[in-house]
């Protein structure tokens, strides 16, 4: 053999060790994983570890989208997903490249998937469809969210933030906040508690009562005035007296049984009698009353002499028998010739 041909083989065989080594060498590279995921600055604590896939991280659906202030609906047998933010509605069905945010078709590099028990979605295009900001910090393997926040609710009372939905002794006070305050809301929680961001990029829990911020959605409003309506059921029979004393609940009149549901069950503080009571909060319509708005009645010669609580479905919760005590009643042409005036208080 000549020298010449056997440098000629050798540069062959050398060639075709390489060009069969790096791919086995690339498939067996592990993804980096990532290190760490914060969102204004707060470490989120993921229920399962998120996943590298083709450059795209992929994370829990639902803390990704509630984190963000989304309220979330999941469809188990389409395995489909709806979400809503302020005036955003996305839908996407999981394992599609294709999700539609108000109606219009966005794409996806990687699809959402399924694993090992928890749906996984694309943490940066959920993100920057809910008007977020994503930034990957390749040094440090750190995804950064920042999300827009509207610091808009105002405190309108010193509350405490805590870091629990809960004044019990199981929940600790972070701070006092100040009248005066901006917080952000992040998500109402039952009927009394509101999920909050603070200036300085603390969260945690206030109280959802009316007299601590100015607050309102037409949900928690529903959610509160079911709570109060409840707590007045407690006391249905209980005898009726004119002029019963505030300071117990074993009798009341008409006026003091609001007033003391009211400040128990709301912390709202309300005028003794009926006609100063008709006085506070927001005048409606009587075709545009909702659960808990307070209706107003002449009754004894006065102009106002009576008052109800609505309940829903054309019923009324009051007391001014002495047979029927706290009761409920169908606001029919009996009271309606005389009705006055309906006023909302929350």
């Amino acid at each position: 053999m000549s020298k010449t041909k056997g440098t000629l083989i050798l540069l062959l065989i050398t060639t075709m060790l390489y060009s069969t080594s790096a791919p086995a060498h690339t498939a067996a590279a592990p993804s980096a994983p990532v290190a760490a995921i914060y969102m204004d600055g707060n470490l989120l604590q993921l229920d399962a570890q998120p996943l590298l896939v083709k450059d795209t991280v992929l994370v829990p659906m639902r803390q990704l989208f509630e984190e963000q202030g989304a309220k979330l609906s999941w469809n188990g047998a389409t395995k489909t997903v709806t979400a809503n933010k302020d005036n955003l509605n996305m839908t996407y069905h999981i394992g599609e490249q294709t999700a539609y945010l108000n109606g219009q078709p966005l794409s996806l590099t990687v699809p959402g998937q399924i694993n090992q028990g928890y749906t996984m979605m694309p943490l940066r295009f959920v993100s920057e469809a809910l008007g977020s900001t994503v930034k990957w910090d390749a040094n440090t393997r750190t995804v950064r969210i920042t999300t827009k926040v509207d610091y808009t609710t105002t405190v309108l009372s010193g509350v405490n933030l805590r870091n629990t939905p809960d004044s019990t002794v199981d929940s600790s006070a972070l701070e006092m906040l100040p009248k005066g305050e901006k917080v952000h809301v992040i998500k109402e929680v039952g009927a009394f508690w509101l999920e909050v961001r603070t200036q300085d990029n603390k969260i945690g829990y206030i109280s959802a009562k009316p007299k601590y911020t100015d607050y309102t959605s037409t949900t928690l409003a529903e959610r509160q005035a079911d709570e109060l309506i409840a707590y007045g059921e407690k006391y249905l029979g209980r005898p009726y007296e004119f002029g019963a004393s505030t300071d117990q609940t074993d009798t009341f009149d008409c006026s003091s049984f609001v007033r003391h549901v009211y400040l128990d069950k709301l912390s709202i503080e309300l005028p003794r009698v009926s006609y100063n009571q008709a006085k506070e909060g927001q005048e409606v319509g009587i075709n545009e009353l909702r659960k808990g708005d307070l209706l107003f009645f002449s009754a004894r010669g006065l102009d106002i002499g009576h008052v109800a609580i609505y309940v829903g479905n054309n019923k009324i919760l009051h007391t001014y028998s002495k047979e029927l005590g706290v009761h409920y009643e169908t606001l029919g042409d009996k009271w309606m010739k005389r009705f006055v005036t309906a006023r909302r208080m929350f």
